[in-house]
């Protein structure tokens, strides 16, 4: 995963992922791996109830999150604003530090850092906050 050097205030700032809601799962995952070129980098579950998550690597280390659809979700064809966009999450080395910026300049927090372990492979801490639009925004924190 590429960490930036260049941004002065969110230290190794960056894009860590893009998360896309499937409408239809399979197709979705065959055009990413297969049509594009994008590894599959890692699989878990996630939510209640669980559904698949793909991790797919965009060819340096930045990733495409890609979630399995929900019985609520759209189907293939219907039209709906800011959908398949779920959020997109933003690379930090220093997560308290860069949230708290976030919390200083009057944005809403909308989840506080929760360190976990996604597939028992990666461990990471997460926290979410509503950009100036209401668009959602994470820092994403790496821990070795």
């Amino acid at each position: 995963m590429p960490v930036g050097t260049r941004n002065q205030i969110i230290q190794g700032g960056g894009l860590h992922h893009i998360a896309l809601q499937a409408r239809d799962w399979e197709q979705s995952l065959q055009f990413y791996r297969d049509t594009l070129g994008m590894d599959v980098a890692l699989e878990f579950a996630d939510g209640d109830p669980p559904r698949k998550v793909a991790l797919l690597d965009m060819g340096d280390g930045s990733l495409i999150e890609l979630f399995e659809p929900r019985p609520t979700s759209p189907k293939p064809g219907s039209p709906a604003p800011n959908d398949p966009v779920i959020h997109f999450a933003l690379v930090t080395t220093d997560l308290h530090a860069a949230l708290e910026r976030v919390r200083q300049a009057g944005y809403e927090i909308t989840l506080e850092p929760e360190s976990l372990s996604l597939a028992g492979k990666m461990n990471v801490t997460i926290a979410f906050f509503k950009g100036p639009n209401g668009e959602e925004i994470e820092f994403f924190q790496v821990n070795d």
